[in-house]
């Protein structure tokens, strides 16, 4: 090992990345988020145990680019259309729970004897929960579209902007005094607008027109995405805020284009990649010299967030109107710090606020948090069950907003079939069934075509139906039919695979050109084999032998019509002649 290392960065790079696979691979089979067994690699290969890898100045460089496809990835799901309907439950329940986390945990903080910017900044830490690992045990357990999974989404898209503006405030306030503060707080309201009015004239004339010309490639596509989010993320250090600042705007600035979720389901897989160099990146840099004095800290904090998050937020949802189960299984999403909370007392280092015993104990919670609620997720019905008993001092007698949820019964709008392909045959399929009075969402990777097809008023979505990524973001789960008009065997294989990492349980549907194809697909499991050609042929047919018959039978009608009219003269020639 010290021998094939001794070639430099790139055996160094080979060697971290084989050790990081095989403690994710361990974390996954004790169901452990991996970033856990980032960190833990981190700090064995870092220079407080092993010291493996020296190359830490390109380590750090992807972790920082790592951070920014992250945050990037963030504001590309802040749709402007949906914020606007996050509702007033998403909305309380977030800022509810920011300001409980943030005032308590300051409380216990300063009384532990820290600094009151060390308190400000780990109290601020402690609000962040990880919607990166609440929403794949949620989408592992298929309850991202249940009641309490839309809540929960919701109010972390608050928290996720809510770390945004923390990330912009503080490194706003770098090298500031006490006596500056005044002046700090105009430049960032300032510099606020600034970027506001940017980032309008960039939506409103500029990004629609650039994006559709990207989008003609694919692969282009990703390249512009990552390019806009690490342009803007250097412009936002330039301008004062933070490369996060930057990153974040660039995403958000994207969020209301078509073609958003594929960019996400692109960058899903690089973002993770790239999010295991910052977190080894940090478990290398952790001195545990200082986390010993942290240890009972960072026990008080875990049980805070563990058992204080998700009251709060059950007692709000409780209020709100909403059952206590519903407001339990929420409230356990909220029971653990993100990602996110490193990356921000990590900037407040870089900006001197604070030193790495808030760093370390950070750290430490976050990985006592997230270990813990990953179970309690994963476990929450038996959980509940044994709490039932006492939680009802969070349900009203009657719980009238969830009652209402229930008597709205399927959301409106929701397809009933989703075409995928919207060549010839699928742009007719889906007018003919929108005539027919059908829900149909139709989706394509032709941006042409979305859109044309948008143009018209249709529901069409731009993105790969191969990709699982994409899939899970479209409204699948209430959808009876899926038809697949790719003309690829292929295609068609790759796509339901996806469909099946996506969860979909309803009905499937292919169009093919030849029986072969057709055989293959009935033997996928496709339950209605479509042929337009066999299909047109039988119509043809069809139509031929009824016009025929039609003729033969006028023609029989004819005939017969005569031979009566000959018969009625032959019989009254006789009685002429008498």
């Amino acid at each position: 090992m010290a021998g094939m290392l001794a070639h430099g960065p790139y055996a160094e790079f080979a060697v971290l990345l084989i050790i990081s696979a095989l403690a994710g691979a361990i974390a996954v089979r004790l169901r452990q988020p991996v970033l856990i067994a980032y960190i833990v690699v981190g700090i064995l290969v870092g220079p407080a145990v092993f010291g493996i890898v020296t190359a830490h100045d390109q380590v750090a460089l992807l972790a920082e680019i790592g951070v920014t496809v992250l945050l990037f990835v963030v504001g590309l799901k802040l749709d402007l259309h949906h914020i606007r309907h996050i509702g007033p439950v998403a909305l309380a329940t977030g800022l509810g729970q920011l300001g409980f986390t943030i005032v308590f945990g300051f409380l216990i903080i300063a009384l532990m004897g820290k600094s009151l910017m060390e308190a400000l900044y780990v109290a601020v830490a402690l609000t962040f929960s990880s919607t990166i690992i609440v929403v794949k045990l949620l989408s592992d357990k298929r309850e991202l579209d249940s009641l309490h999974g839309r809540i929960a989404v919701g109010f972390l898209i608050v928290q996720d902007v809510a770390v945004v503006l923390a990330m912009m405030t503080m490194s706003a306030l770098r090298g500031a005094g006490d006596d500056a503060m005044l002046a700090v707080a105009g430049h960032l309201a300032l510099r606020l607008v600034g970027a506001t009015v940017l980032m309008f004239v960039l939506m409103r004339y500029v990004l629609p027109w650039l994006v559709h010309v990207m989008a003609r490639s694919q692969e282009l596509l990703l390249i512009f995405a990552i390019a806009w989010g690490t342009g803007l993320a250097a412009l936002g250090e330039v301008a004062g805020f933070s490369k996060e600042a930057g990153a974040f705007m660039a995403g958000f600035s994207l969020a209301s284009t078509a073609y958003r979720e594929a960019m996400n389901a692109r960058l899903t897989g690089i973002r993770d990649f790239m999010l295991l160099f910052f977190f080894v990146d940090l478990g290398a840099k952790l001195d545990f010299s200082t986390l010993g004095g942290e240890l009972w800290p960072a026990v008080i904090l875990s049980l805070f967030v563990l058992i204080g998050n998700p009251l709060i937020v059950m007692a709000i949802m409780g209020y709100m109107g909403y059952r206590k189960r519903t407001g339990f299984m929420a409230g356990l999403t909220v029971a653990q710090i993100s990602e996110f909370s490193i990356v921000f007392v990590a900037m407040g280092i870089t900006l001197g606020h604070v030193g790495v015993e808030a760093l370390g104990l950070t750290t430490l919670v976050g990985l006592v948090t997230i270990m813990m609620s990953t179970y309690m997720i994963l476990y929450s019905q038996p959980l509940y069950e044994r709490l039932a008993p006492v939680l009802g001092v969070f349900e009203r007698k009657r719980p009238f907003r969830e009652l209402a949820v229930e008597r709205q019964g399927r959301a409106a709008g929701q397809p009933d079939i989703v075409v995928f392909g919207l060549g010839r045959y699928g742009a007719r399929l889906m007018r003919q069934l929108r005539q027919a009075g059908i829900e149909v969402l139709g989706v394509d990777f032709d941006p042409e075509i979305v859109r044309q097809l948008r143009h018209q008023r249709l529901p069409v979505r731009f993105g790969d139906g191969e990709d699982p990524g994409f899939l899970e973001s479209l409204p699948l789960a209430d959808a009876r039919w899926v038809v697949s008009t790719f003309p690829q065997w292929d295609s068609n294989r790759a796509f339901l695979h996806a469909l099946g990492e996506a969860g979909f349980k309803g009905r499937i549907a292919g169009v093919v050109r030849d029986d072969i194809h057709g055989a293959a697909l009935g033997a996928a499991g496709v339950e209605r084999v479509l042929n337009p050609f066999n299909d047109a042929a039988d119509y043809a047919a069809r139509a031929f032998a009824a016009e025929i018959a039609y003729e033969d039978a006028h023609r029989a009608d004819a005939a017969e019509a005569a031979g009566m009219q000959a018969a009625g003269t032959q019989a009254a020639a006789p009685a002429l002649d008498a």
